[in-house]
């Protein structure tokens, strides 16, 4: 990191002479007057100024000075058929065409990316969209091929440090962007311009139509120094690197987020919270998974508590999926899924046995005291029934009523995690009831609690950080009374070794022996 922002000078520069041999010096120090023109065409590569529209200009340019200016642009007819338009930014002499100025420099930049639009979202029962007009030119097109979309913002920069190269060592990553020219027996380096793709955001794209002849374009200016400069260079090519490894567009546009959106003392706090998260996630799926394996008995555990728990988690799953939201919430949201299935297999002790082609299901029997958690989780299950069940239907049919939807399909999985996020935290009450009956908390498997409680409070944090549904960001604080309450609990009932624990063994103080005879 150090390496990336330190750029070590010229040490021939160190005594101030301009002439110092195999130095780069800037040609900004000459504080030359400037001028900023921006064209837009559909060619990639122009020669001269035919076929270019001048859409901003900006005479006695000051590069001191930031700025954003929003402009219409034109939109051609090869545009609004999922062609390119591409921006043509130049930096030149005031006064004189770009095309005329032997030091002018420029960078090229497309306005128009290709995304699959997001689904037009409508009542279901009335079938009313809140785009009429759009959901009508919809139906020409497949919705689920891209078409272009117009970047509605462009962010420039110039770095205006004086700061003088060593011509035998020049940075690779800024070596692309400098266009060097010899004035008498030294070498100078024009103006670095630089196009911030980083602050290219998905919420700022716009669907062309057909009908569209002209859209706004906001250009806004700031300077840089040369240190940003290099760690925003390397930062664009690691997001381009994902989108070549598969990531989405909406999945590049999230790590974007986290260097854009956030503060960098705070980006450094996030990613050294990030490593431990990841380590508190390994150990509590270990742990958790462990305690399962080895658990024999279903003693002081609610059965409905587990069934809940594998239902909620797998309806948060379907619901991000449908949401499309980050992969950094939907991987390990997707693991815990595949856990709680199998955590399910192991507290109804099923066992798959195999006729021909055909599965055979088969349950395993009860004993005494794994019966009489069973009618403690049943009696709390009932008086919980009876609050939860006209909630979420109530919430499901307020929501069909109100809330547009993709299809009934989305429609479902909402009213499923509203229900989930809202009053899930009531299906944490039949083990605590469970708890209260038996006046113990030694069969719940504690070590993956603490790793899991670590990482609740982790989440906290990323909830303001990483894109996600706000239901989903209010659950990571629900999760917290939720632990608060366990804790009480095992303050409330210490641990008593005579009773079973967690792998259905208890810790019977051993027979005394018999006192040896003298």
């Amino acid at each position: 990191m150090y390496g990336i922002v330190y750029t070590r000078p010229c040490p021939a520069a160190a005594g101030g002479v301009s002439g110092a041999a195999g130095c780069v010096w800037p040609y900004l120090a000459r504080r030359p007057k400037l001028q900023l023109s921006v064209y837009t065409t559909t060619r990639s590569n122009i020669g001269a100024e035919s076929n270019v529209d001048l859409v901003l200009n900006v005479e006695d340019f000051d590069i001191e000075s930031k700025f954003e200016r929003t402009v219409n642009v034109s939109v051609p007819k090869k545009t609004r058929n999922n062609g390119t338009l591409y921006a043509y930014i130049f930096l030149h002499h005031a006064g004189i065409l770009p095309w005329h100025d032997g030091k002018q420099v420029h960078i090229v930049s497309p306005l128009t990316t290709y995304m699959v639009p997001k689904p037009e979202e409508i009542n279901l029962l009335t079938g009313e969209s809140a785009t009429q007009q759009i959901e009508a030119e919809k139906q020409t097109s497949a919705l689920d091929e891209p078409v272009s979309h117009w970047r509605s913002r462009l962010t420039l920069n110039v770095m205006v440090e004086d700061f003088v190269f060593d011509g035998s060592s020049l940075p690779a990553d800024v070596h692309r962007y400098m266009k060097m020219v010899q004035l008498g027996k030294t070498v100078h380096y024009l103006p670095i311009l630089f196009i911030d793709q980083l602050s290219n955001r998905v919420k700022d794209l716009m669907v062309i139509n057909r009908s569209t002849t002209e859209l706004p374009l906001t250009v806004s200016y700031d300077k840089i120094s040369l240190g940003k400069l290099r760690f925003w260079i390397h930062m664009q090519d690691a997001v381009y690197s994902l989108q070549q490894f598969g990531f989405s567009e909406k999945d590049a546009d999230e790590v974007k987020g986290i260097f854009v959106d956030t503060n960098l003392y705070f980006l450094a706090l996030t990613f050294f919270v990030a490593a431990f998260h990841l380590l508190f996630d390994f150990l509590a799926f270990k742990n958790d998974i462990s305690f399962w394996k080895k658990k024999r008995s279903m003693t002081g555990m609610s059965t409905k508590a587990v069934l809940w728990r594998c239902f909620s988690t797998v309806v948060i799953f379907l619901f991000l999926l449908d949401e499309q939201t980050s992969l950094l919430v939907l991987i390990p949201a997707g693991i815990g899924a595949v856990i709680e299935l199998w955590k399910v297999k192991k507290a109804l002790k099923m066992t798959i046995k195999w006729q021909g082609l055909r599965p055979k299901i088969q349950f395993g029997t009860y004993n005494d005291s794994e019966k009489k958690t069973e009618e403690y989780d049943t009696q709390a299950m009932k008086y919980l029934s009876y609050l939860l069940y006209p909630l979420c239907i109530g919430g499901a049919g307020y929501s069909l009523l109100n809330v547009k939807y993709k299809s009934w399909y989305s429609w479902l999985i909402n009213s499923f995690v509203n229900g989930v996020y809202a009053f899930g935290f009531l299906f944490m009450l039949p083990q605590l009831f469970v708890n209260y009956k038996m006046k113990s908390v030694a069969h719940l498997p504690w070590k993956a609690f603490t790793y899991k409680a670590f990482n609740t409070f982790i989440d906290d944090i990323f909830a303001f950080i990483i894109t996600m549904p706000t239901s989903h960001r209010l659950a990571c604080f629900r999760d917290d009374v939720v632990f608060l309450v366990y804790l009480y609990q095992r303050w409330l009932y210490p641990v008593d070794k005579s009773r079973v624990n967690e792998y259905g063994e208890s810790y019977e103080e051993k027979p005394k022996k018999k006192a040896h005879r003298e």
